[in-house]
C-alpha cells in the first residue's frame, strides 16, 4: 500500500485548451494551472469522445466509446464506473461536486458524494436539490438562474454572460473549490485517497464576481473571434440549424445572436476567462490544504476538463460540434515523489478517456483486458509508448442539435473529417494549413481520396470496436 499514490483528479466543465497561459494563451491569468504545467507534464492533442457533458465523462469514467457505453447525449442514464475497483482495492474514493452522473446521487464507486451539478438545470432534474442547492436555500436564498435572468430587459443582449451578484463564496465553483478544501481539513488523513473534484465551470451562463471579470472587460487585445460571411454560409446544414436553434431556445441562459457584436463577443469572453480564472484560484487553495495535510508527499494531480466551447468561432456557442476548440481538452499530469519526470509536453494524440486506465495502473491495478482507453502512463514515465494515430468522437442528436440523428469525427495527425448521418455532406479539413477548419474540403475533387481514406478509418474502428468488446456486449444479454 506504501507505493500508491493518492490521486487528485480535478476536472472543469466545457474548458477550451486554449483557455491557460502556460499553454499558450497569454491573455488569462492562470497562475496555479501554469505552474502545474511547468512542473507536469501536459498533453497536448487530448480530445475527448463526445462533444457533449454526459456521454464524455460516461466514457471517460468507463473506459469505452460512446456508442459501447450507449450514452450517446445528455439525459441518458449512466452510474457504474472504474471508480468502483479503486474502492475494493482500499483507495477511499470521494467525489465533491459535478460527475453528472444520471441520477446525479448514484455512488458510482465513491464512498462519499457531494454533488453539485449544472449550474442552470432547466429540465433535466431541475427539482434536484443539489449540495449547492441546500447551501443557498440555507442562507435565504436561490441561485441566479434561467427564470431570474429572463426578467432582465437587457437578457437577449448578454448572450449569457452576466455578474455573479449574490455571496461570492456561494457561487458554483468558489462553492466546489471551498467544499473540496473543507473535505480535506476536516476529514481524518485517509490513505491512499482518490478525490475527484468537479467543477461546474466555465459551462454557462457565464457569470463570475465582477471582480473577476473586470481585468478582462478591460483588455483590449483579446483575440475574438470573426468569422466570415463565408465561413458562415458553407457550414453544415445541421450546424446552421443549431445556430438557428440557439437563438431561439436560450439553452444554459445563453440566448444567442446570429450576429453578435464585438463589444457582446467581447462580454462573453471576458466573463468565460474570469470565470477560468476564479477556478485557478480554487485550485490553489485545494492544493495547498492537500499539501498541508500530507497528502502531496506522494500524489498524482490530474487537471482536465470534459469538453471545449465555441464562445462564437465558426458563429456557434457552446459544444455539439467536432471542431478542435470543442474535442480539444487541457490535460494535465503533475506528481511528486520523483514518480515521473515534469517539465515536459506530450504532443502524439490520445483520447480523456485514456485517464481511467492511467488512473487504474498508477493505483496498482490491471485496467480490463475489452478497455477500449489506453494508459498513458508509458509516456508519464517516458517509457515506449505509442500515441493514436486516430482519435474519434461521437455524437447523438441532443437538445441544441435537432437538425441530424448523429455525428461521428475522426482525427489523424494532419486531417480531421466529420460524418453527418444521413447525409451526403460532410466536413473536411487539412489542419496542416488550416488548423482554424475554416476551409470544408469535403467536396473538392482534389481530396476525395483523402475523404475516402478517414471514412474507411471510421469503418475499420467500429469494427474493431465491435469485436474488442464482444464479451461485454455478451455480458448483457
Amino acid at each position: 500500500m506504501a507505493d500508491r499514490p493518492n490521486i487528485i483528479l480535478i476536472m472543469t466543465d466545457q474548458q477550451r485548451y486554449d483557455s491557460i497561459a502556460a499553454l499558450g494563451f497569454p491573455h488569462v491569468s492562470t497562475p496555479n494551472l501554469d505552474r502545474m504545467v511547468e512542473d507536469g507534464v501536459a498533453f497536448t492533442e487530448c480530445h475527448i469522445t463526445a462533444p457533449s457533458c454526459v456521454p464524455s465523462r460516461a466514457s471517460l469514467f468507463t473506459g469505452y466509446y460512446p456508442h459501447t457505453t450507449g450514452v450517446l447525449a445528455n439525459g441518458q442514464a449512466w452510474q457504474h464506473t472504474w471508480v468502483e475497483r479503486l474502492r475494493e482495492s482500499g483507495y477511499r474514493c470521494v467525489n465533491v461536486g459535478k460527475m453528472h452522473t444520471i441520477p446525479y446521487e448514484s455512488d458510482s464507486g465513491f464512498h462519499e458524494r457531494y454533488v453539485v451539478e449544472n449550474k442552470d438545470r432547466y429540465m433535466e432534474g431541475r427539482w434536484f436539490f443539489d449540495e449547492w442547492d441546500k447551501a443557498l436555500a440555507a442562507h435565504g436564498l436561490v441561485k441566479q438562474q434561467r427564470e431570474q435572468y429572463r426578467e432582465r430587459p437587457d437578457y437577449r443582449t448578454r448572450l449569457g454572460a452576466f455578474d455573479w451578484e449574490l455571496p461570492e463564496a456561494l457561487h458554483s465553483d468558489a462553492f466546489v473549490g471551498n467544499m473540496a478544501k473543507w473535505w480535506v481539513n476536516t476529514y481524518p488523513p485517509t490513505e491512499p485517497l482518490f478525490l475527484q473534484v468537479g467543477f461546474p465551470g466555465p459551462h454557462p451562463p457565464f457569470d463570475p464576481p465582477a471582480r473577476y471579470s473586470a481585468p478582462y472587460l478591460r483588455a483590449n487585445d483579446l483575440p475574438l473571434p470573426k468569422p466570415t460571411r463565408e465561413e458562415l454560409d458553407g457550414l453544415h446544414p445541421a450546424l446552421q440549424e443549431k445556430r438557428r436553434h440557439d437563438v431561439e431556445v436560450d439553452h444554459d441562459s445563453v440566448a444567442w445572436s446570429l450576429d453578435p457584436s464585438p463589444d457582446q463577443m467581447h462580454r462573453v469572453w471576458a466573463h468565460y476567462l474570469g470565470n477560468v480564472t476564479l477556478i485557478d484560484d480554487k485550485v490553489g487553495e485545494l492544493l495547498g490544504a492537500l499539501r498541508e495535510r500530507g497528502y502531496l508527499e506522494d500524489a498524482v494531480v490530474i487537471f482536465t476538463s470534459d469538453h471545449g466551447e465555441c464562445l462564437g468561432e465558426h458563429g456557434l456557442i457552446q459544444k455539439w460540434s467536432m471542431y478542435d476548440v470543442v474535442t480539444r481538452v487541457p490535460t494535465i499530469i503533475w506528481s511528486t515523489a520523483g514518480r515521473f519526470p515534469g517539465g515536459r509536453r506530450v504532443e502524439g494524440q490520445c483520447q480523456l478517456f485514456d485517464l481511467g486506465p492511467t488512473i487504474l495502473e498508477l493505483a496498482g491495478l490491471t485496467p480490463p483486458a475489452d478497455f477500449e482507453a489506453r494508459s498513458l502512463l508509458p509516456a508519464l514515465e517516458g517509457r515506449d509508448w505509442t500515441p493514436r494515430t486516430h482519435v474519434f468522437c461521437e455524437q447523438a442528436g441532443d437538445v441544441a442539435l435537432g437538425g441530424v440523428e448523429f455525428i461521428t469525427g475522426v482525427r489523424s495527425d494532419g486531417w480531421k473529417l466529420v460524418h453527418f448521418k444521413g447525409s451526403a455532406e460532410g466536413q473536411l479539413f487539412d489542419l496542416a494549413s488550416d488548423p482554424a477548419e475554416v476551409r470544408n474540403l469535403w467536396s473538392d475533387p482534389a481530396h476525395l481520396e483523402k475523404r475516402r481514406e478517414l471514412l474507411d478509418a471510421i469503418r475499420e474502428w467500429l469494427i474493431d470496436s465491435a469485436y474488442r468488446t464482444r464479451d461485454l456486449h455478451a455480458a448483457c444479454r
